[in-house]
């Protein structure tokens, strides 16, 4: 590609959760164009902007903490940056967490590349009374751009685009920072072997400590001979000195922490606690789920007030057009029950979704993962796979994509194997449903249950995997522990409405269109239109199967039909039990509906119903991001049928041991 042939290049490079891509969303709006990376699966996203008559090409690459590469996302940001055609690169800094993102920093400067600083985050770094200075700061880091900004409240993006256009010259951290006599020394005679093998090279000193530290990547891609010059590798000692050189910059240009940390430590010796950390984990999501509950189902009970006025409503108004049967049925039925049942349990998924975003904004959920390191250590995955399964508490499509934060394609595949068992989302409607109905004041407790089976057959797959895999995992955790903070409501407020937006989105689609074909399979069969749905499409085939589910108590025509909706998307599951057995009442109640039909169907049978629902299939959007994150369908295939055989195995175990208790 000709430099400038389609603008100038920006990179975006940062740690996870500095505001990056926020930042990066907030320059370019909605101009971007969204692609995989060449030879990978990580998305890649290139945002178009014109300031000051330059057309910048921003591109945004995956978080990483250094330029030491081990994941998927950390080759992509690595080579991205490496490319010629990357003219600047935007270095975005969490300010109110320095020491962790200043490492990354010193390692940009070494590229001998020209470097602008975003500082963002700085409304958080005032909030909390800290001070940086300003004039200082930007002295330590080779006098380069120093731009403070607040990507969340847009702040200071203009001069930061400026900031680019204008500030183009290469920088070198060696004009302000050195290593060890011994070391730089060593990195001179290499810079000059690099230099004579490949003249053209641009990066000659990262590179030349890239060797320094025994890089692999960058000793097959840049082969030279270093046997005369590198005896050892002096990783650790180069990793030393960058981080004493970090401690010098936040003592000279960083005031007022001392206090934020005090707080920190305190609340940590709970939190990260070896003994206690799990326990208050547990106490905390309890907490949630008995809120999700409590609060949800009363403002539930008024949607379905305004949902059966909506019905009644609408059939009036059919009825007296002259509305034929079928289409009435269709609508109500079929339409506003299927969509309208699934939108009741909103204000269920909201709450949940609060307390999610609450947790995760004030830096607690990245100390779960803390907590776990040493549990998935010694089940043979490394402490990063304990991430993706934290966000299979919202949905399981992200969180299967999470997996390429780590290392080995054998890890990866372990993860995307055993994260559908997390309770997502999507789940949520079928345990208020269920446990409401047959569990009572203990409906929360139980449904809380749900997530903790989950997160206890995911871990059991694992270690039933590292008996069969007898390779070791050393693989340690590196995460940002940030200090704890209040929670930014603007920043809630994104995350809550996005995830409902989502809800709402797939309610108005998938549901929409599922809850249509799912009528006409209950309402025609092979003479045509029926009356008794028992002689329906759905319920032939249902039957069929349903003998096979008879030892988890699961054998109702009904119930199969509802757990094959479920398939397309989970919340299915209610809709379509819902729309079934509610019509089997004559007043319309659920539970009498349950019971007309199947009178033994009692909570053994509905506590097997939410396992089934836990850990079989996952949905449809799961299974195309399983296929496209393996770039396997055998393994997909693989997937599929171990989370339904684990379904079948533990909803039948859970069934038995409840019909003997």
């Amino acid at each position: 590609m000709d430099k400038h042939a389609d603008g100038f290049h920006v990179a975006f490079v940062g740690n996870p959760n500095c505001g990056k891509t926020t930042l990066f969303n907030a320059i370019t709006g909605a101009k971007l164009k969204v692609a995989n990376w060449p030879g990978v699966t990580v998305e890649k996203k290139e945002g178009y902007v014109e300031f000051e008559d330059e057309k910048l090409v921003l591109i945004d690459t995956p978080g990483i903490y250094s330029l030491s590469t081990y994941t998927i996302e950390e080759k992509v940001t690595r080579n991205c940056i490496l490319d010629d055609d990357i003219e600047v690169i935007v270095n975005v800094l969490d300010a109110s967490n320095l020491e962790r993102n200043l490492y990354l920093s010193l390692q940009l400067l070494e590229l001998g590349k020209p470097v602008v600083m975003a500082l963002n985050m700085m409304d958080i770094v005032e909030e909390r009374g800290m001070e940086i200075d300003m004039h200082r700061f930007p002295e330590m880091l080779c006098d380069i751009p120093v731009v403070p900004v607040s990507a969340m409240k847009k702040r200071g993006l203009d001069i930061l685009l400026h900031a680019v256009i204008h500030h183009k010259e290469a920088v070198t951290l060696g004009e302000v920072f050195s290593y060890s006599d011994n070391i730089e020394e060593k990195i001179e005679k290499l810079e000059v072997v690099m230099s004579a093998k490949y003249p053209n090279h641009s990066s000659a000193r990262w590179h030349a400590i890239k060797l320094l530290e025994n890089d692999e990547l960058v000793s097959e891609e840049h082969p030279v001979d270093v046997s005369r010059i590198v005896d050892k590798s002096y990783a650790r000692e180069i990793i030393q000195a960058k981080y004493s050189y970090i401690d010098e910059i936040v003592k000279e240009c960083l005031f007022n922490k001392s206090k934020k940390e005090a707080m920190t430590d305190k609340v940590d010796r709970i939190m990260l606690h070896p003994v206690f950390g799990i326990p208050a984990f547990l106490l905390i999501m309890a907490f949630v789920f008995l809120l999700t509950f409590a609060l949800g189902d009363f403002i539930k009970g008024y949607l379905e007030i305004l949902l059966e006025w909506i019905e009644t409503g609408v059939l009036n108004s059919l009825n007296a057009i002259n509305v034929a049967n079928w289409l009435q049925s269709l609508i109500v039925d079929g339409i506003i029950a299927g969509v309208g049942g699934i939108l009741t349990f909103l204000p269920n998924i909201i709450i949940l979704f609060i307390a999610l975003a609450i947790l995760e904004d004030s830096g607690y959920m990245s100390r779960v993962a803390y907590v776990m390191d040493g549990i998935m250590g010694k089940l043979g995955l490394s402490g990063r796979a304990f991430l993706p399964m934290i966000l299979g508490f919202g949905c399981t499509v992200p969180a299967v994509m999470a997996s390429r934060a780590l290392e080995t394609d054998k890890d990866r595949k372990k993860v995307m194997l055993i994260t559908p068992f997390m309770s997502c989302s999507a789940r949520l409607p079928i345990y208020v449903l269920i446990s409401g109905l047959f569990f009572g004041k203990f409906a929360p407790l139980v449904s809380f249950s749900m997530y903790v089976l989950g997160i206890i057959v995911a871990l059991l797959s694992a270690f039933m995997m590292k008996l069969f895999d007898k390779s070791t995992n050393n693989n340690s955790l590196l995460i940002e522990l940030p200090e704890y903070k209040r929670p930014n409501l603007r920043s809630i407020r994104i995350y809550v409405w996005n995830k409902v937006k989502d809800y709402l989105t797939k309610a108005g689609t998938t549901i929409f269109v599922a809850s249509i074909i799912l009528w006409f399979i209950l309402n025609f069969g092979p003479h045509g239109m029926v009356i008794e749905a028992g002689d329906s499409f759905a319920s032939i085939a249902a039957r069929v199967i349903a003998p096979v589910l008879k030892p988890c108590g699961l054998d109702m025509w009904e119930i199969v039909v509802a757990l094959l909706a479920g398939v397309s998307a989970k919340e299915l599951v209610v809709a379509s039990i819902s729309v079934l057995f509610s019509t089997a009442s004559s007043s319309g109640d659920l539970l009498e509906g349950i019971k007309s039909l199947y009178p033994a169907f009692g909570a053994a049978n509905a506590l097997a119903l939410m396992v089934f629902s836990l850990l079989y299939t996952p949905c449809m959007a799961t299974i195309a991001t399983i296929k496209k994150e393996s770039a396997s369908w055998k393994f997909t295939l693989i997937t599929l049928i171990y989370e339904l055989a684990v379904a079948y195995g533990v909803s039948t175990l859970v069934y038995q041991i409840c019909k003997l208790l």
